[in-house]
């Protein structure tokens, strides 16, 4: 009986050692988090205005000016990557999930698309560069920088369309199957409508994930510091803009505009999260 008591008190201790050990971390991890928006609120909300947004970036030693053009390159760039990255991505999680399964072409896929999730992005940008800037274009261009965040969503938007479809019941597929329709109709009307919150969770994922890449834009869309809406030549684009103003450290206006890029691009990433887990509770509490 002693014995029996005194493993209980010793593992009750262990637990209790554990639970403050796990409390701890958790804690260090949220305050430097809280720490980090703190700063970026702090610094960044002095510089939000009407002028930031409808105004070009200045040059170094100005006054005024804003980040119009930055925040234009950044939203085109993103928009056609995730265009082209959730088309490409929900057709080959379509057919590792619905079509190819076990095949040994869907375990060839499945195994690059497990290298391009974990790939460094800059990788990606050394081989945009090579093909286009480099190869077929021969300079820096919007498209290029939206063919490399293409490149980095396609991954996430296969393995969560995969992940998704895998999650719909069969007897749904049986049902209609049944009433004669084709497989093709089955996944479109079914499927898709079945998966639909978590295949649209991955893609606003997908988007948090492009939106403040720099390093593969630094290669391929390089920055412009004027207004343009030509994506066949350099354009200017948020991530790399705040790159190039934090260089111009003793510009007071560089630096304020470069905290409010990083604010502005913090509170989207941190919006699309949100949505993306609003929308992935809702599919679970629907299924």
């Amino acid at each position: 009986m002693q014995i029996a008591t005194a493993r209980y008190a010793r593992r009750r201790a262990l637990n209790a050692t554990m639970l403050t050990i796990s409390l701890g971390a958790a804690v260090f991890g949220l305050l430097w988090l809280v720490w980090i928006l703190a700063t970026l609120v702090i610094n960044g909300v002095g510089s939000l205005s009407l002028t930031l947004f409808t105004e070009s970036t200045p040059p170094p030693g100005s006054d005024g000016g804003g980040l119009l053009n930055a925040i234009y390159g950044s939203f085109m760039m993103t928009l056609f990557g995730t265009i082209i990255g959730t088309i490409v991505g929900i057709m080959a999680g379509t057919y590792l999930a619905e079509f190819g399964k076990t095949s040994r072409l869907a375990e060839v896929i499945r195994f690059v698309n497990d290298i391009l999730l974990s790939a460094p992005s800059i990788v990606i940008g050394l081989f945009v560069y090579q093909i286009l800037v480099a190869g077929l274009f021969g300079h820096y261009s919007g498209w290029a920088g939206a063919t490399a965040l293409a490149i980095i969503a396609i991954p996430v938007v296969t393995r969560t369309t995969e992940d998704m479809l895998r999650l719909v019941p069969n007897s749904l597929r049986e049902a209609a199957s049944a009433l004669g329709s084709p497989q093709w109709k089955v996944v479109t009307n079914v499927c898709y409508r079945a998966a639909r919150n978590g295949i649209i969770t991955g893609v606003l994922l997908a988007i948090a994930r492009i939106s403040g890449e720099t390093a593969p834009l630094l290669y391929t869309s390089f920055s412009s510091q004027f207004w343009s809406a030509d994506m066949s030549q350099a354009i200017a684009n948020l991530p790399v803009t705040i790159y190039q103003m934090t260089l111009n450290s003793t510009d007071p206006r560089s630096v304020e505009l470069a905290w409010s890029g990083a604010l502005l691009i913090t509170a989207t990433i941190l919006l699309l999260n949100i949505i993306a887990r609003a929308l992935s509770s809702l599919g679970s509490k629907q299924g």
